[in-house]
């Protein structure tokens, strides 16, 4: 006779199961950020760079301290003048902060362990503006001990006349400065054409752009609504207008707010190969 089939309880099926697993919990965007941030100088020319950054501010300190009128060591002369160094070499830190994961091939391992890109741009635009915030500090610190250190050598009184709402705007260049510099990276994703494109418009452009105010009336007259340098020059001047401040927020959302909008959308659907 055939033996009868072995049933199995409803119980004892489901305890056969393997359970299932729990989905672990998102990595915390602090955790990223640090990781961006250890990032910004685990390599050589970043390491460079970033000593660079720090070693100009000084400089200029001292230069304007020893060659410059006493009217140049005051605060508010000794930290505006950093401001161009520091708004030509601190976007570079964004550039490859964004760059380095296509040109050295880590986006394949850096998104495999975060699929979500969005995240990974966001602690990468944290960590820049981070370090925009530590040599903005730096520059204010080094201004701070120039003055005093300079009004002491040449007997002459310190002086403290840096408004607020002036280094607040001063600080706000530096990081308007930052987020082109990331969106130019965003768009591009490969360090030496971001490099030279970034470099190209912060050098180039405001030549080109003074040519045609000088030929052409309606640039002269409209240019700054389009040009973010142009505009940009007045958030450093000692003081700003109404229509100043709509023309950086005009040139801000053509330069800076549409591009990055456009790059990470291609950014988040590109195949990493």
């Amino acid at each position: 006779m055939n033996a009868a089939p072995a049933t199995t309880s409803p119980a004892r099926a489901l305890a056969a199961r393997p359970a299932p697993i729990a989905p672990r919990p998102p990595i915390p965007v602090r955790r990223l950020v640090d990781v961006e941030l250890r990032k910004l100088a685990d390599t050589r020319s970043s390491r460079w760079l970033l000593a660079a950054v720090g070693a100009i501010v000084v400089l200029v300190v001292v230069a304007l301290g020893v060659w410059g009128t006493d009217q140049e060591v005051a605060f508010s002369s000794l930290v505006s003048n950093t401001a161009f160094p520091l708004q030509l070499l601190l976007p570079l830190v964004a550039v490859l902060a964004v760059t380095g994961e296509w040109s050295q091939r880590g986006a394949l391992t850096t998104f495999a362990l975060v699929p979500r890109r969005d995240r990974v741009m966001a602690a990468k635009a944290v960590a820049a503006v981070l370090v925009s915030l530590a040599a903005t500090a730096l520059s204010f610190a080094a201004g701070a001990v120039g003055t005093l250190v300079t009004a002491q050598v040449r007997g002459i009184k310190a002086t403290w006349d840096l408004p607020p709402d002036l280094a607040l705007r001063l600080v706000l260049a530096n990081l308007v400065a930052v987020a082109f510099g990331f969106v130019v990276a965003v768009v591009i994703r490969s360090s030496a054409p971001a490099l030279v494109s970034y470099l190209a418009f912060m050098l180039v452009v405001p030549m080109l752009s003074g040519v045609a105010a000088g030929l052409f009336g309606w640039w002269a007259e409209h240019g700054a609504w389009l040009d973010l340098s142009w505009a940009m020059q007045f958030v450093g001047s000692p003081e700003i207008t109404g229509e100043q401040w709509a023309q950086v927020g005009t040139s801000a959302l053509l330069w800076i707010a549409l591009p990055l909008v456009l790059g990470m959308r291609r950014l988040l659907r590109v195949e990493i190969r």
